[in-house]
């Protein structure tokens, strides 16, 4: 017990998760690509279900890494384009025992702030968010009982994704000296 709630202390250390996030960032640079974590910043909880059984919840996040919403004038309106993140979904164990299903969709922050100032653009942030997760986890949703959670910002353990993007000029050759005990990548 005691070096499971050592190993439990370890992971919830901040100190211990920036040097293991500037851990994996040498070892991807290596490999010619660049990492970026997204921690999410928590926004508002969408409470839904999935297939139209199993209760989920898709909390809508903010991180400065995701590009801007912007706004092209068109016959009749506006387009909007809103960039986002989605971390894969995930399942959490509740206090009671049961299963939920989790999804995080992270925005720009001036998505966000535009979203509670006008509740239009909350609606096409909570479309948004609910299109992401349908269309890129192949699962069906109940719009029509979708609502925003009040009070409530996040809902499980924030995870930090990761952003990959090649570097410039790849990975460096590694020497070839026959005694790589890795695989070619």
């Amino acid at each position: 017990r005691e070096l499971f709630a050592e190993f439990a202390a370890e992971l919830t250390d901040p100190e211990q998760r920036r040097l293991y996030e500037e851990e994996v960032a040498a070892l991807e640079r290596e490999r010619g690509v660049e990492v970026r974590f997204v921690h999410p910043t928590p926004g508002f909880v969408l409470r839904t279900s999935q297939e139209g059984s199993r209760r989920c919840y898709i909390n809508v996040c903010s991180n400065a890494l995701m590009g801007e919403p912007r706004a092209r004038a068109e016959r009749g309106g506006q387009r909007w384009e809103l960039p986002y993140s989605l971390a894969p979904g995930r399942e959490e164990l509740r206090p009671a025992g049961r299963r939920r299903l989790l999804y995080d969709v992270v925005f720009h922050p001036a998505a966000l702030r535009l979203a509670a100032r006008s509740a239009r653009f909350r609606r096409l942030l909570r479309d948004t968010a609910l299109d992401a997760v349908e269309n890129n986890c192949g699962v069906r949703l109940d719009r029509s009982n979708a609502t925003v959670l009040r009070g409530v910002s996040y809902k499980g353990v924030p995870q930090a994704p990761v952003i990959r993007s090649p570097l410039p000029g790849g990975a460096p050759k590694p020497p070839d000296d026959g005694e790589s005990p890795l695989p070619p990548f």
